[in-house]
């Protein structure tokens, strides 16, 4: 009886390279790994920064604390009677402020152009004045604050803020003056939110642009108008891209350098009034860090770095919830 030779096995390296060959036949497995090495770059890259403001800002760390935060003297100038006290809380306070102002001013207004963009523009307008949108969010940042300083000052000093702080600035703090130069929290806001107003409203214009044509037409088959299709169908189906379009702005907002410290007035000491001048975290390490009077100055302008970072890392945080809640909520409603 004749005996069937028997069959030689694939060599280890045989079956090595033929699975490797059918994996990376389509190139699934190659883009991945690519994709995956970009993805771990930005989160190291992240890291990165971090670690930096975080071993720059240790002699600050180690001398104040988290009492740093909540300090408000910022006095760089050591004199013979005198030393040198650093506390963060009048550029934290500046920052917040500020960027509250724009994201309520700009956001509603970037919502409603959005809507206008996407539902109520006429076809042969919307390309032009959508690119106009466009291109008011290319506008480098030293631009707005020139333009702030040499235009918009002026007339809110004279024509604004003048006039409400003489008339209900007798009753509310917040608003009271006198107005010196108009430079402050309130003419910062509002210019930073002329800033933030086009990725607000180019985002929300795409967003609501891709809203499914179905979420329409069930309201309009139900006798609906256009109004209340917009605010019940198509708004609720876009808030969730919505919210990611304000929370960027605000981000735009938060970290913001020229265009602040041309405007808020660069004043470490706390006002009641939004008309007073004011710093923030950006504009306060892009003036004092470049001429730093010592060690312990440039630590402390690192440590308000580290402060802005973290205050950033927590408002996109805090996005990513709303994003995610938002989304797991109804679509729309009838």
């Amino acid at each position: 009886m004749a005996q069937t030779p028997a069959v030689e096995p694939f060599s280890t390296r045989e079956s090595w390279l033929g699975r490797l060959n059918r994996r990376t036949a389509h190139g699934d497995r190659p883009f991945w790994v690519l994709v995956l090495l970009f993805a771990l770059a930005i989160i190291g890259l992240v890291g990165a920064v971090g670690l930096v403001v975080y071993v720059g800002s240790a002699e600050a760390r180690g001398l104040y604390g988290l009492s740093f935060l909540t300090g408000t003297v910022w006095n760089p100038v050591a004199t013979e009677v005198r030393e040198a006290s650093y506390g963060a809380w009048p550029a934290i306070r500046g920052t917040l402020l500020s960027s509250l102002i724009a994201v309520l001013l700009a956001g509603p207004l970037g919502i409603l152009i959005g809507v206008f963009l996407s539902e109520l523009c006429p076809l042969r307008l919307r390309t032009p004045l959508s690119f106009m949108v466009e291109l008011l969010a290319a506008i480098p940042s030293v631009i707005y604050g020139l333009w702030g300083v040499a235009v918009f000052v002026p007339f809110f000093r004279d024509y604004i803020a003048d006039p409400i702080a003489n008339s209900l600035g007798t009753n509310l703090p917040w608003l009271a003056g006198p107005v010196a130069t108009g430079r402050g929290l309130m003419a910062a806001g509002m210019v930073l939110a002329l800033m933030i107003l086009p990725t607000i409203a180019a985002i929300s214009r795409d967003v609501l642009a891709v809203v499914p044509s179905s979420q329409r037409e069930v309201l309009m088959a139900l006798g609906a108008n256009r109004w209340e299709v917009i605010w019940q169908s198509v708004l609720p189906y876009a808030r969730a891209g919505i919210i990611g379009a304000v929370m960027l702005g605000l981000g735009r907002a938060l970290g913001e350098t020229m265009a602040a410290t041309m405007l808020i007035g660069n004043s470490t000491r706390i006002e009641q009034s939004l008309f007073a001048p004011a710093t923030t975290a950006a504009s306060l390490i892009a003036n004092q860090l470049p001429n730093a009077n010592d060690a312990l100055h440039e630590s402390a302008l690192v440590y308000v770095a580290l402060v802005l970072f973290g205050i950033t890392l927590l408002l996109n945080l805090i996005a990513r919830l709303l994003v995610w809640q938002v989304s797991r909520g109804p679509i729309g409603r009838v």
